[in-house]
């Protein structure tokens, strides 16, 4: 654990990552895109294999196209990149992502989501003290995977993929979409939190001048999460929480 932690209570506000940082929803998208990318490899004779270090240092936190984009382009691939209307089954970057899409959203319907013990506990403990929270992803299902966990209402913002889309966001790690995650929320960056488990989300917070960038190591590595811009790793939001509570169950 942290020797110094951060006073989360006194922020102007805290905007959340989703997978990976509220949900488990990061393994769902990982095994999603792991058997795309195993079917669209093997099919391309594409060398060498994927693996999870790929999902890291390509895919995670980025848009889901720039994600599919980048790593193709880490094996020297290029496609078209087709339409976001693309079938799944084309062979362009819009129709991959498309197709890791049904195969998340099949798997969400099929098994559902529930928040982190500890994350829940964090956020409710804000909420409740008066602090202002919003959530920052990438992903175009946030709206949906926030519904499935029950927990959309403890958040007055969302910027998403959705969001990013229509409003021309660049994909983390620029700064974009934590810096439209302030504005929508009304606060200032400079006198507020961020919390991330992806190295390109803390990279995104960082530029956006958030004063506290928490890093939660869910598997992208307390070095590289510091080296992307946070301030502060952790492998649990619990530790935020104040000592009164103690409704938190252990996490297995």
């Amino acid at each position: 654990m942290p020797d110094a932690l951060p006073d989360l209570f006194h922020a102007d506000g805290v905007l959340f990552d989703l997978d990976g940082v509220l949900t488990p929803t990061a393994e769902v998208h990982m095994r999603a895109w792991q058997a795309v990318f195993d079917d669209v490899f093997a099919r391309w004779s594409i060398t060498p294999p994927y693996t999870d270090a790929d999902y890291y240092d390509y895919v995670d936190g980025k848009k889901r196209y720039d994600g599919v984009a980048s790593l193709l382009r880490s094996r020297n691939v290029e496609v078209p990149w087709g339409h976001v209307d693309d079938d799944p089954s084309a062979e362009t970057i819009c129709g991959i992502g498309n197709r890791k899409n049904a195969a998340f959203a099949a798997s969400l319907r099929a098994q559902g989501i529930v928040p982190y013990p500890g994350s829940l506990a964090l956020v409710e403990s804000l909420r409740a003290a008066g602090i202002p929270l919003g959530v920052v992803s990438s992903s175009k299902n946030a709206e949906e995977v926030l519904a499935a966990a029950g927990i959309r209402s403890l958040f007055r913002v969302v910027v998403d993929g959705v969001v990013a889309e229509r409003d021309g966001l660049a994909s983390k790690p620029a700064a974009d979409m934590f810096a439209a995650g302030a504005a929508a929320l009304g606060v200032d960056p400079s006198r507020s939190v961020a919390v991330e488990d992806a190295t390109s989300g803390a990279a995104s917070a960082s530029a956006a001048g958030y004063r506290t960038v928490i890093g939660v190591d869910r598997g992208a590595g307390a070095d590289a999460l510091r080296a992307a811009g946070a301030t502060i790793v952790v492998d649990d939001l619990a530790v935020f929480v104040p000592a009164t509570r103690t409704d938190i169950p252990e996490t297995a």
